[in-house]
Formats: structure tokens, sequence, C-alpha cells
């Protein structure tokens, strides 16, 4: 059985008479169940596709968090060919809250990095629910100087909520990797496009995400803090992350106009987890597109033009 966020009752309610039906249907039931299951089926794919026309921040940030919405390990599978991964900082520990490591995307060699939430209790703990410690954002920076050695570009998948903000990070110098990761991608010679997939929280998001396209899925969120964080910050209460979403803009939509985001990846009705090798496919699509715009720039230009296109973010 699907699961069904909050504001979703009312289709969870039809999909739950449509099976009713299907199951009367298939034991062959009354004449003109057929007729009746047609009528519901409509209107529950009518009142799926209403419901998310219009959603509000705040019911976004919900389908972003969604637990069956495809991860970075599922785009890995999917798009990557004979991923081989790196592991490890080369100065003090693994971080497996990011993946990274070589691979082929649509026939050409790459350099991927993402941030893996998990998908039950032990991948979850395992990953840190996507949130990294420093070591994983200079495993990053490692990896983005290697791919920049050797002319391969980067691709980079962002779903976390913020970076780790446990003491031991801070001991070890959180501020100091993030800054530096931000830079690496800045300071690239090779293209790199990062996707939004699911939530893009603060540093920990941009750390690899400087990047020359980056592109959101169309129910991502991307935030300077998560909005339960905001409210704590703003009105000393987190239950106000409804108002904390609303007034932040962190849908693809108002960052698309604010030139935040170059582009938005649609997904399908109802979200990215309702049909995932749907939304797989059309990540991939982007991210080929994303690319093949880039790749008659020289290593000079594709510099000043990322440079250029976050120093005028904010600018009226």
């Amino acid at each position: 059985m699907p699961s069904y966020l909050d504001f979703e009752r009312p289709i969870a309610e039809l999909d739950a008479k449509v099976d009713e039906l299907r199951a009367v249907a298939a034991k062959g039931g009354a004449v003109g169940i057929g007729e009746e299951l047609t009528r519901l089926e409509a209107k529950n794919a009518k009142a799926l596709k209403d419901l998310y026309a219009q959603l509000t921040p705040w019911q976004k940030t919900q389908v972003a968090r969604h637990p069956e919405r495809p991860h970075f390990t599922n785009y890995l599978a999917r798009l990557i060919s004979d991923f081989t991964p790196l592991a490890g900082d080369r100065a003090f520990a693994e971080d497996e809250a990011v993946i990274g490591g070589f691979g082929r995307f649509a026939g050409q060699s790459v350099c991927v990095i993402g941030q893996e939430k998990g998908h039950d209790t032990e991948s979850r703990l395992r990953h840190n629910f996507g949130m990294a410690r420093p070591e994983g954002y200079r495993k990053a920076i490692r990896l983005m100087e290697l791919a920049n050695r050797f002319g391969i570009p980067v691709l980079s998948f962002v779903d976390t909520a913020g970076a780790f903000p446990g003491v031991d990070a801070e001991e070890r110098g959180q501020a100091e990797a993030i800054a530096r990761s931000i830079d690496a991608c800045l300071m690239l010679d090779v293209p790199n496009v990062a996707v939004v997939i699911g939530e893009g929280g603060s540093g920990g998001a941009i750390a690899i995400a400087s990047c020359n396209k980056v592109l959101m899925l169309e129910h991502a969120i991307y935030t300077v803090a998560s909005p339960e964080a905001s409210a704590s910050i703003l009105w000393r209460d987190s239950a106000r992350a409804q108002d904390a979403a609303t007034n932040m803009k962190i849908t693809a939509q108002d960052l698309l106009k604010f030139g935040i985001i170059d582009a938005i990846i649609p997904e399908p009705i109802g979200g990215a987890h309702r049909d995932p090798e749907a939304m797989l496919a059309a990540t991939g699509k982007a991210i080929s597109g994303a690319f093949a715009d880039l790749a008659h720039l020289p290593p000079a230009e594709l510099r000043e033009a990322r440079a250029e296109k976050f120093l005028k973010m904010g600018r009226k």
C-alpha cells in the first residue's frame, strides 16, 4: 500500500474505493461494474491532478520528504553505468551521507556526487539521513579535483536537510569544509550540473550545487534553512513551519523566477514517488540537455559563467 500524506486523504479514500471495485470486477461482480469503475478511476485521476496543481509550499515540503520518493541511489542505478565508488576524504574517515565516484552517463565519463538519505531505518542511520559531516564534503572536494585533472564533467544530486550540526562535525571544521567545497565547485574547468531531487538544505546543499546548471524537480524544495528551523529562529516556535515555508519562497517555481535555479523537471502527477521510473527517465533527459548546453564552452568561460550566475543572485 502506498504511503499517503495528510493532505492526500481524499485521494486515499478514492483509491480504496477503486481497489474495492477492481476486486469485485475480478470476481465477476454485478453487471455494470466496469462502467462504474471507469468513472471512478477518471474521478480519482482528476482529483489527484487538481490537488497537485495547487500544492502549497508546506505541502511541497511534505512531498519532497516523502519516504517513497526516489533517492540518489535510485538515480545512480538507473542513469549511471560502470559506476566505481571512491571512499574516504584521505584525512579522517569515510562519510556515507555522501556517495561519489566515476561512471558513465549516456556513454560519457562523469564524476557523480550525491547525498543519500536511506530508505529504511538501517540505511538511514548508516547514511546519517543524508546529513554530511566535514569528511563528506572533503571527499566531494577530492572527487571534484580528480575530475578536473582529467577533464571529466561533474554531476551532483542534492537531497539533504542540511549539513550535520553535531559537535563532532563542528570540531572537525564543518564550515571550512563546506566553504572549500563551494570553492571547488566554482573553480572547476569542466561543466558541472546539479539536480535538487528532494530537499536542498542550506550550505549542506550548495556545497555540491554551485554549478553551471542547477535543475530542480517540480515538487522539491531548496532553502537556506528548513521551515522548522526558520520558524524557530523567526518566531521561537517550530510549529509555525508552515508559515515559514510560505514566506521563504522555497519552491522550484519561486526559485526559477528569482534565477536561483535554471530549470524545473516536471514530476509525474501525484509526485515522483507515484511513478519513479518516469521520474528517473525525465531527469536523465534534463541532465543530457544541461550538459549539451555547456559542451561547447571553454574552461575560462565555464568558470566565468558560473561565477557570474551566483554573483548576480539578489541583484535588482
